[in-house]
């Protein structure tokens, strides 16, 4: 059974959808979209992401500012460079939460990088810190719609702080919106972007939404910035394919990819309220957080069970990781021992199954 985080339920890619997106984009495209193209993106994808996200996350932007890249990772490269390429577009140390993706990590590390952990609590990245970070800090990165892997919003407060620290110290916010779409219950929380378009890289793929297997994803960034990173993105083979550029633009206009963000919405949140009544009915003391969107939990263990829980959970056929595999090598304050639980892996017909084995692997009350 899997139950790592990050991964969609890969059997419920809307192939009608894209099928017939890609077949009236395809129709409709003029001759010049399979000619050389522009380092930024095709211009239909831009204008209607720019769109899209205004209306589904609060950004504000035009086509003009975002660069069309292949998924988050890509982003990071552009921005920071890669090893050997001599450094991205951005220069320093970066500030980035104390829990993070150790993928991410390691991409900066191979660009040199150095990376200084935000240490969090139950409102998120404590950006309050910022200022008082030695060495030249003018640059962090926030997962502020869903902290990753914790699992909590960045509080309304610290939001406006972080965007006030940026304005102050000539810095830059770095959102990572890996999967704003996916909000259940509540309104969405909007991008941080919208409070400072000029101070906020804002970064999006479909990854989450879509599947990992198309690579698209797109920057949205402050005007002094676009020239930078379409130089950095440099030539023609590391751009996303002209097509899938066009579907996805068409899904989007269409409304087909509203209805398929809205339908994988709902059986996310099915699959989630699963998990929360299967932990009330045979682990009633394990607490679980961080269920408020994205394709996630947190399960809270009892202090030092964490090692034996993921151990038990392989025993028993569930794989799944622990929070200490995401702390930042350098972070000094370290969260409580938990358990990161994908839902949105499993076929649907597999799913009971894993919460069975999962609740079996829970150490006891």
């Amino acid at each position: 059974h899997h139950l790592i985080q990050g991964q969609p339920d890969a059997g419920s890619f809307p192939r009608t959808a894209w099928l017939a997106a890609a077949r009236r984009a395809l129709t409709a495209a003029p001759n010049d979209a399979f000619g050389p193209g522009d380092p930024r993106g095709r211009i239909e994808l831009r204008r209607a992401l720019a769109d899209y996200l205004a209306r589904a996350r609060g950004v504000r932007t035009d086509p003009e500012r975002i660069v069309v890249c292949s998924g988050f990772a890509h982003a990071l490269r552009l921005l920071f460079g890669t090893a050997g390429s001599g450094g991205g577009v951005l220069r320093g140390p970066l500030a980035v939460e104390a829990y993070g993706l150790g993928f991410h990590r390691s991409i900066l590390d191979a660009a040199r990088v150095r990376t200084v952990p935000l240490p969090l609590d139950e409102h998120g990245a404590r950006v309050e810190e910022l200022a008082a970070m030695t060495g030249p800090v003018r640059a962090v990165l926030l997962t502020p719609a869903h902290q990753f892997p914790t699992g909590g919003p960045l509080h309304p407060e610290r939001r406006a702080a972080v965007v006030d620290w940026a304005r102050t110290h000539s810095g830059l916010v770095l959102e990572d919106d890996y999967d704003g779409e996916f909000r259940y219950d509540r309104e969405p929380v909007g991008a941080v972007q919208g409070l400072d378009p000029e101070r906020v890289v804002y970064v999006g793929s479909v990854s989450k939404s879509l599947s990992p297997a198309v690579r698209l994803g797109w920057l949205v960034l402050p005007e002094h910035l676009v020239d930078a990173v379409v130089t950095a993105k440099g030539e023609r083979e590391a751009w996303a394919s002209a097509p899938d550029q066009l579907t996805l633009a068409e899904l989007i206009e269409s409304g087909q990819y509203d209805r398929h963000v809205r339908r994988m919405r709902q059986r996310y949140r099915r699959r989630r309220d699963q998990l929360v009544a299967a932990l009330a009915e045979h682990a009633p003391h394990i607490t679980v957080t961080g269920i408020a969107a994205g394709l996630h939990a947190v399960l809270r263990l009892p202090p030092g069970t964490e090692a034996s829980a993921v151990k038990a959970a392989a025993w028993h056929g569930v794989g799944l990781e622990g929070l200490a595999s995401y702390r930042h090598p350098a972070a000094t304050a370290t969260a409580p021992d938990g358990l990161v639980v994908g839902y949105a892996t499993p076929p649907e017909h597999a799913y009971a199954a894993a919460l069975d084995a999962l609740c079996r692997a829970l150490p006891p009350a």
